[in-house]
């Protein structure tokens, strides 16, 4: 008999022909090995649950959230046992035994697979993704709950409570600052830290993932002198909330109702050296009290006028929806991560970031075909659809079992 799992002939593992649908076109087993050679995460023995098989599970697991452990097993492999193309048995493993091949996996892998899948998809043709020749995007910031676990809130602390003398209640947090394609909800870059640390320092981590042709939009938390100069120096153009008690002086008043203005670092508070020229723009809302101060990059007004970038700076919103999608469709109606210790929470958090674009993607290249919107295409259905190519279909294997230019079997 041979062992559990494995294949008397070849043995090859069950393990080893798993495929999870969509994810496995995304994340290809080729690209999963690469990540984990380099991240030196590639098993050293034979095991039941390889490191390649881990990171699938993890997936899975965001795919799957609320399931259990055992049972996001069993929906990895019952699509081959469903096409019969397994007929050897295998062992799903226990809840004990998966914890333990997840600590082995650890975040590194997941990390590396989000930096080199997770990159901005919108192309020049995608509708809705672009104001005029900028590719639109935005800045913000959130948390995740997680177990309440004393390793958990020694890393990551909870939310304070309010009143004085009051300790911290509530589930510990992670706090997150993501960078998102504002017309395909596509998050290609994002940052994690304690509770503690601010978005404004987060923030820094994932500007060097913005460029030339973009505009980033952002709320007035986000702003400050360092961190403007420090986004405008990527070369991608700004549009951002301001405080209303900002000091902006008016060099030069521009037909549109925008003015040019300079912007000065807090310790240069007698405005000794020249500032870092802007744009401002101040409009109103109806229904809304006082007015909104934007600043932008974009000098010239025949290049943006200031009604149109008043309009434009909605956009920035579209962070909230992006978020939704993460934690109430994908998550469930209250996602409170499921995973006790650090580590495994940074990881089930790339894991979900990660599913996440890959359904988006599946969106955007389905947009594109039909010449629609991405945002007119259902992210519910969508999900549904991913989760229905998990269980009622095996799709390819992810090991490559024949010689290049031949193709897999079907």
């Amino acid at each position: 008999m041979p062992r559990a799992g494995q294949l008397k002939s070849s043995g090859e593992r069950l393990s080893d022909r798993v495929a999870a649908g969509v994810l496995t076109q995304v994340f290809s087993a080729e690209l999963v090995d690469e990540v984990l050679a380099e991240t030196g995460r590639v098993q050293q023995r034979n095991r039941l649950l390889p490191a390649r098989l881990v990171v699938y599970f993890v997936l899975a697991m965001c795919l799957f959230s609320g399931q259990s452990y055992e049972e996001v097993a069993r929906l990895l492999t019952m699509g081959l046992r469903g096409e019969r193309r397994w007929r050897a048995s295998w062992v799903v493993p226990s809840s004990a035994a998966i914890w333990k091949a997840r600590s082995r996996l650890g975040v590194a892998p997941l990390r590396e697979l989000f930096a080199r899948v997770c990159q901005p998809v919108a192309a020049p043709g995608t509708q809705g993704a672009f104001y005029r020749n900028w590719c639109l995007t935005a800045i913000d910031g959130t948390t995740f709950d997680l177990p309440d676990t004393t390793a958990n809130v020694e890393a990551f602390g909870r939310p304070p409570r309010s009143g004085r003398g009051e300790q911290n209640v509530g589930y510990p947090q992670i706090r997150m600052v993501g960078l998102v394609e504002c017309g395909t909800h596509a998050v290609f870059d994002m940052a994690i830290g304690p509770l503690r640390t601010g978005e404004r320092a987060l923030a820094r981590a994932v500007l060097p993932s913005l460029r030339p042709g973009m505009m980033l939009l952002a709320d007035r938390g986000f702003y400050s002198v360092d961190l403007w100069s420090a986004a405008a120096a990527t070369g991608a153009d700004l549009l951002w909330r301001v405080r209303k008690d900002l000091v902006l002086p008016v060099v030069e008043q521009y037909p549109d109702g925008s003015y040019l203005t300079e912007i000065f670092d807090r310790s240069d508070i007698h405005h000794l050296r020249r500032g870092a020229p802007a744009r401002a723009v101040e409009y109103t809302i109806a229904g809304h009290e006082g007015a909104y101060r934007l600043l932008t990059t974009i000098l010239d007004p025949d290049q943006a006028p200031a009604a149109e970038l008043a309009e434009l700076y909605a956009q920035r919103w579209e962070f909230e929806p992006t978020l939704d999608e993460i934690k109430t469709h994908l998550g469930g109606s209250h996602l409170v991560l499921r995973s006790q210790h650090p580590d495994g929470a940074e990881q089930e958090l790339y894991g979900f970031l990660l599913v996440h674009h890959a359904i988006r993607n599946l969106m955007h290249q389905a947009a594109r075909q039909a010449g629609h919107d991405p945002d007119r295409i259902s992210f519910i259905r969508s999900l549904r659809v991913v989760r229905r190519q998990v269980t009622d279909q095996a799709a390819f294997s992810p090991r490559q079992t024949h010689p290049r230019g031949q193709s897999h079997p079907r």
